[in-house]
């Protein structure tokens, strides 16, 4: 499985044109070889030529790609059957001179608990298997005016982890396999999203975070993942977990196409509190440009301190080199010491939450299995048996006891907290933005504020696993986040491919 490195010549075209006949049916033409790694330029670019790649051609040969590879790793859950067709819809648009943007003809997966018309979106769990949604969540809707193809559903941690369980399992996708090795942690819970864009399944996904699911799995895949600002995005038609902290975000192999992506994705919800204030009609984009990084001030912590406690932090060589490289492109490197915010209650506020918006969601969804958190958990023991505790967190769910009333005050304090340990070295420091090493976790904290950050590849570890470099900021910073991850993602050069 983990032998061939693409890229590599003669043995790579022996397993393309091993399945080559696979799509010869559907496609009209041989892809160029690599396709399935080229960025959105790149495709556009060939889609262009008279006479070059189709979108049909790619969705064929991604189709059968997933068809060949997936099994190993079980990225995605289900294709999407018209996807041909709106590709073909696509191209024919493209040749009387209509392209609608940069993602026409694009292939892109979805995570399961995003609604896409016609295809289940059951966030992993047989509990959730039937009716198919009758409508595309806005943001699916936004995707296909600016030309993407719908090409399936990714896998992901059952119940955005909140089943209980591994890291990428869900009762109905199994257990997500990290591409770069089949024992690693693939982390969740957009497992599947940032498992399939790893492996060249398709060029772009959608994952969707409550609490470091895109920023997680995207980091241990060896991708690029963004967590927006909560209320940035349309977060209608998406299960939900708590309104305090979900969020949709792109996960792409270079920033450049996470921003591309962010802008088709864009369109905030006027009757969502967390969308107040969002930025609307920016080119996320535009900050992308060679120098991004001069004269950027850049925090990165050298000490946590928490309850008048101070602790040094031990950063890992790979996230130095991550520092001399910002250094060496003109950042000005800032030292600072990162606050811990009072998490003692997070857990069961925000168990609180997923209890009431699940029960919400599932008694408004037509056609499924069950109603509510309580009937999911006894039909999960039906069809599972109890022999062994396989919900213990659903169960904690269903357990939850605070209200609404009693937990508004609670979250306020507990955001405002959050935010303040982001906010105050920014404003201090004067910073456009901190970077520090995944392995701090420091994703957790910027989650819980509702705050913007974005993973990028810095290389491999000793077990040639990848390592990322995290970037996080102040509310509404993606596009200052996005062009210091550029910076930093240029220079570095230091993305790998998995050997499948």
């Amino acid at each position: 499985m983990f032998g061939i490195a693409y890229g590599m010549g003669s043995v790579v075209r022996q397993v393309v044109q091993s399945f080559a006949g696979e799509y010869s049916a559907v496609a009209s033409k041989p892809v160029p070889l690599g396709t399935e790694y080229f960025n959105v330029k790149e495709l556009g670019e060939h889609m262009a030529r008279p006479g070059g790649l189709s979108s049909a051609d790619l969705v064929a040969y991604l189709q059968a790609r997933i068809r060949r590879v997936d099994p190993q790793l079980n990225a995605v859950i289900e294709l999407n059957p018209k996807a041909l067709e709106a590709a073909r819809e696509l191209d024919r648009e493209r040749a009387s001179g209509k392209v609608r943007g940069a993602l026409h003809g694009i292939p892109i997966l979805l995570k399961d608990t995003i609604e896409t018309e016609g295809m289940q979106t059951s966030a992993g769990a047989f509990g959730l298997v039937g009716e198919a949604a009758g409508k595309n969540a806005p943001l699916v809707d936004y995707l296909i005016k600016q030309g993407a193809v719908i090409l399936g559903k990714t896998n992901m941690t059952e119940l955005a982890g909140f089943r209980g369980g591994a890291d990428g399992w869900s009762s109905r996708g199994g257990q997500t396999r990290n591409p770069h090795h089949a024992d690693a942690d693939v982390g969740g819970s957009s497992s599947g999203s940032a498992a399939a864009v790893a492996a060249g399944l398709a060029p772009l996904a959608v994952g969707a975070e409550t609490n470091g699911s895109i920023i997680v799995p995207a980091a241990l895949n060896g991708v690029v993942g963004l967590k927006p600002s909560v209320g940035l995005l349309d977060r209608n038609g998406i299960i939900p977990a708590s309104q305090h902290q979900d969020t949709p975000g792109p996960m792409a192999r270079s920033v450049f196409d996470a921003a591309l992506m962010l802008n088709a994705m864009s369109g905030s919800d006027p009757q969502d509190p967390a969308s107040v204030g969002a930025p609307q009609g920016i080119d996320y984009t535009q900050l992308l440009v060679p120098g991004a990084l001069k004269d950027k001030r850049i925090g990165y912590p050298v000490t946590f301190s928490n309850d008048g406690e101070t602790l040094p932090v031990e950063n890992s060589a790979q996230f130095n080199r991550a520092l001399d490289v910002l250094r060496e492109q003109g950042a000005v490197l800032v030292p600072v010491n990162l606050a811990l915010a009072d998490a003692s209650r997070y857990d069961e506020l925000l168990l609180s939450d997923v209890k009431d918006e699940l029960n919400s969601y599932l008694g408004k969804r037509p056609g499924l299995p069950v109603k509510s958190v309580a009937e999911l958990i006894k039909f999960n023991n039906e069809r599972d048996g109890t022999e062994v505790d396989h919900q213990p967190i659903l169960k904690n769910v269903d357990a939850s006891t605070l209200t609404l009333e009693q937990r508004k005050g609670l979250w306020d304090e507990c955001i405002r907290d959050f935010r303040s340990t982001i906010d105050d070295p920014i404003n201090a420091q004067n910073l456009d933005a901190i970077v520090s090493d995944f392995e701090t976790n420091s994703y957790f904290g910027v989650a819980a504020a509702g705050y913007p950050g974005i993973t990028v590849p810095s290389g491999r570890d000793e077990d040639g696993l990848p390592t990322s470099a995290y970037f996080f900021g102040t509310r509404w910073a993606e596009a200052t986040l996005l062009a210091v991850a550029y910076g930093y993602e240029q220079a570095a050069q230091a993305a790998i491919k998995p050997r499948l």
